[in-house]
């Protein structure tokens, strides 16, 4: 089922990023040092009871003049209204309802989302609640008094949130076809590429309708086969700001990501890769996506016979967390390779997808032990029992040791590579999961 997503909107010192942070707790931080991930302070998973969702912070924008301040809000507004399955619309207590606050609301009003109505800062129930009620003049039903900073508050608006979650993420899961989104920074050839595939395969095309982010998706068949592309190009890119661009392409890269199977991320050959792209990659690897790599405007390249082995090797480096990705280069412009990229999404899907038999994993696992022996410490050798894959998309592997702390990140990964030597598994992570059984 794909996650939920809610964003937290409003003005500039409200306390966006303060409960942003209270919520996303722990979870912010990376719990397995992988080198080249990096965790942007914008999105966040989050439980509450049963359920799990993404969280956006749509804040940090600190404008300048008056009327910068309400176009940074109208695009804020409008990013989360794009994105958002509901939206929490934060005002502050101690400022009190000002005009500003009311210009939002009529955005989001308009949008037909489910919103929250937060009033934050409230320390003091018994002293602040007079103001609160002020809020009701806003028209969005009941304001919720919280203190981001206290944490007073969050888990009756949590239930709230939660209340608006409805099966229909459930019922999407239901639709079989692969779903491939393209992710990229802007202006990189995302929408040529969609548009080129369209063209070129004589396709039957329709936009599906408001699927639970109001994206429209584009339907593509091919060979009989019908796959549904998420494009993530309808990037405002009103601001001036770099760091405001950055941020919007990572929030539309989340929900993206969140509803495919398979990722396809996109690079400009003219600019090689940068560090952004690094960032964009790390949200589908950490979300378990099929990956693939497209080199696209590689018709404008000057090339001789060194130029594709220097690139790979670039790329190689840069994004060394994801060694498993698909590298492809393409030209959208002219269409050179772009029917093998088809042949690679399917391919990465099906290895997604794969199961391996329990029998042949722990007859791998036993000669992988016999060829290099599992590390010790302090007179304690790690003993490795069985292996078995509990779930794909993607591959997850439970591995029963005698002792969690001595099986070392690189003799899982040792493991990894010598599963990936029988099955391959190109484009897509698998997930190792280390648990203890004691030596019988």
């Amino acid at each position: 089922m794909s996650k939920p997503i809610v964003a937290i909107v409003g003005r500039p010192n409200v306390g966006k990023s303060t409960l942003f942070n209270a919520l996303a707790g722990e979870k912010i931080s990376i719990v397995q040092d992988t080198p080249g991930v990096t965790r942007d302070r914008i999105y966040a998973d989050v439980s509450w009871l049963d359920y799990n969702f993404t969280l956006i912070d749509t804040g940090g924008i600190e404008p300048e003049s008056d009327n910068i301040i309400l176009k940074s809000m109208r695009e804020q507004a409008e990013i989360a209204i794009d994105t958002a399955d509901v939206i929490l619309f934060m005002t502050d207590v101690r400022q009190g309802l000002v005009d500003d606050d009311s210009k939002v609301a009529d955005m989001l009003r308009r949008s037909k989302k489910p919103i929250v109505l937060v009033v934050n800062k409230v320390d003091s129930f018994e002293k602040f609640m007079p103001d609160v009620y002020e809020f009701y003049n806003l028209g969005l039903g009941d304001p919720m008094p919280i203190s981001g900073a206290s944490r007073l508050g969050i888990g009756d608006m949590l239930d709230v949130v939660v209340s608006y979650f409805d099966e229909s993420a459930k019922e999407e899961e239901e639709d079989e076809r692969p779903r491939i989104a393209i992710i990229g920074k802007p202006n990189v050839g995302k929408s040529s590429i969609i548009n080129k595939l369209l063209g070129e395969d004589r396709v039957i095309v329709s936009d599906i309708a408001g699927t639970t982010r109001d994206a429209i998706d584009t339907e593509i068949v091919r060979n009989g086969t019908e796959y549904v592309f998420i494009d993530t190009a309808g990037l405002r890119k009103k601001s001036k700001i770099k760091e405001d661009i950055e941020r919007y392409s990572i929030i539309r890269t989340v929900s993206a990501v969140e509803r495919c199977n398979v990722a396809v991320l996109v690079i400009d050959a003219t600019e090689g890769i940068t560090d952004q792209d690094t960032k964009i990659a790390g949200i589908a690897h950490e979300r378990g996506k099929g990956m693939i790599i497209a080199v696209n405007k590689w018709d404008a390249i000057e090339k001789d016979d060194k130029t594709i082995y220097k690139f790979t090797e670039e790329i190689r480096n840069k994004l060394s967390y994801m060694p498993y990705a698909e590298l492809i280069f393409i030209s959208a412009k002219s269409g050179q390779r772009l029917p093998k990229l088809f042949d690679t999404i399917d391919a990465v899907i099906e290895n997604h997808s794969l199961r391996v038999a329990t029998g042949v994993l722990n007859e791998i696992m036993t000669e992988a032990v016999a060829m290099q022996q599992p590390p010790s410490d302090k007179g304690k050798r790690l003993k490795l029992f069985y292996i078995t894959q509990v779930s794909v998309k993607p591959p997850t592997f439970v591995i029963f040791v005698n002792d969690k702390e001595l099986m070392h990140f690189s003799y899982t990964r040792y493991i990894e590579n010598r599963i990936r030597e029988s099955f391959g598994f190109r484009g897509t992570p698998l997930k190792f999961i280390i648990r203890e059984r004691k030596d019988k």
